[in-house]
């Protein structure tokens, strides 16, 4: 859907070029959730701003639907951007507008439908993202929550193939980031809509994308599928937003675990294993002892995941090991 061909981008400061962007190819799928993670900084907004030219590509291709996008002229680039819907941080609704009013300007915009049928269309969107009762408000009488549904609503009213997310709920609370996330991923099934989301948070990834790209100064440092990317960081860049993920630090940790005797493992599961009793069945076969010293069970997305640290005293340590990986079962030894 989206294809990034060594782009780069960069600024003119004061005589000096600034790099945002570094060189990069990327590919995003058609129909899924693309998340782009970095902290601030990082060019995670440059990138997703050039999806749609509201930044220009230094250097470089930028395909869509094999289309080059950085070769349209004025006009193709307003017919190209009425099939690419945006939502914002901070909602960047009309105070002056009503609800409805908001909803219904890029369809005023491009005018090429009725009044009527404007109408008819901003019930549609307001019904599907729950508003309907809120036409005839203002953005100032809405909650957080109501006004990033309104931005959505608004983001779908031209039928955009692609949705661009930028930082769509760091101004929310947790219970309505969950419940605008769900929205998204109803959206996505749907409408079979592509979505490319930045953030500076692990958990929104882990709850709704498909694909993730983690971004440092400018450069995109590892890249693969959410459950990849996030069970088996690589990168230090992602080991940090996972460990800050799951309120952990990776070296305090085995600091703790200092005085602890045995083999220190981290075992990650997936799927169906995640709920399988593995452990109680390899400690009776290879007659290892067992202490768990840290836990979780969660989803990424709509799949099951589980990691646990153990350490095993006794036995067959070699054994055990082995029976694990048999399970499909991913060990990670974190001290022999």
């Amino acid at each position: 859907m989206i294809q990034f061909k060594h782009v780069h981008k960069a600024y003119k400061v004061g005589g000096r070029e600034i790099t945002a962007l570094e060189p990069c190819d990327l590919q995003i799928p058609e129909g899924q959730i693309f998340g782009l993670i970095g902290h601030s900084g990082a060019g995670k907004s440059t990138l997703l701003r050039l999806i749609n030219r509201l930044e220009e590509p230094t250097s470089g291709s930028i395909l869509v639907k094999d289309q080059d996008i950085t070769a349209l002229d004025a006009a193709a680039l307003r017919r190209f951007r009425q099939g690419v819907g945006m939502i914002f941080q901070h909602f960047n609704l009309l105070s002056s507008k009503t609800v409805a009013d908001n909803v219904a300007m890029p369809l005023k915009l491009a005018n090429e439908l009725s009044k009527s049928q404007i109408r008819a269309r901003v019930h549609q969107l307001l019904e599907r993202v729950g508003l309907t009762d809120h036409a005839q408000k203002y953005p100032a009488q809405l909650s957080g929550g109501q006004k990033q549904r309104v931005g959505i609503a608004r983001a779908l009213s031209t039928n955009p193939s692609i949705l661009l997310c930028d930082e769509a709920t760091s101004a929310l609370d947790p219970q309505t980031t969950g419940q605008v996330l769900q929205l998204l991923n109803e959206i996505n099934r749907e409408l079979n809509l592509t979505i490319v989301l930045i953030t500076h948070e692990m958990d929104v990834i882990r709850r709704i994308c498909d694909q993730v790209a983690v971004m440092d100064a400018g450069r995109i440092v590892e890249q693969g599928s959410v459950s990849e990317v996030f069970l088996h960081p690589q990168h230090p860049t992602t080991r940090r937003f996972v460990y800050e993920d799951e309120h952990l630090d990776e070296q305090e940790q085995l600091k703790r675990f200092a005085q602890i005797t045995g083999c220190i493992i981290k075992l990650t599961f997936q799927g169906e294993s995640t709920y399988s009793p593995l452990l109680g069945e390899v400690a009776r076969h290879s007659g290892v002892d067992y202490s768990i010293l840290n836990g979780r069970i969660d989803y990424i997305r709509d799949t099951p995941y589980g990691q646990l640290t153990l350490s095993l005293i006794g036995g067959n340590t070699a054994a055990a090991l082995d029976a694990f990986r048999a399970a499909d079962v991913m060990v990670e030894i974190l001290r022999p």
